[in-house]
């Protein structure tokens, strides 16, 4: 096991990589998906393919709905600067059509943080 002395933690710290993390929050029109209109659910499953279309391109490192019910439906990791991932989200069709709104920050990760396979 690695010791965790104060020159790895400097060092780990010093390569943290800048991301922009982004929170999907249920927006104005957002309707909840057991009883999602038919309209609604073709915007959503566009606002999906899109995402997808993002993460195969490798703007987005990470991508996923939450569970729970709560006002935050999902998050996603850009892997460009926040003003970047503003403009690709102000065109997401969830965004624009009032479904979903959105807080964005620079989130910096650790090298070697990642997520485990399970």
């Amino acid at each position: 096991m690695t010791e965790i002395t104060d020159e790895y933690m400097r060092g780990r710290m010093a390569a943290a990589r800048a991301y922009t993390l982004v929170l999907l929050k249920k927006g104005p029109a957002y309707e909840t998906p057991d009883v999602r209109s038919a309209q609604q659910k073709a915007v959503v499953w566009e606002h999906v393919r899109r995402n997808m279309r993002l993460k195969e391109e490798g703007t987005m490192a990470l991508v996923g709905p939450l569970a729970g019910g709560g006002d935050i439906v999902g998050i996603s990791v850009f892997t460009v600067p926040e003003r970047a991932a503003k403009a690709l989200m102000e065109e997401d069709p969830g965004v624009d059509a009032g479904i979903f709104t959105y807080e964005i920050a620079t989130w910096h990760e650790v090298p070697g943080s990642g997520l485990p396979t399970i």
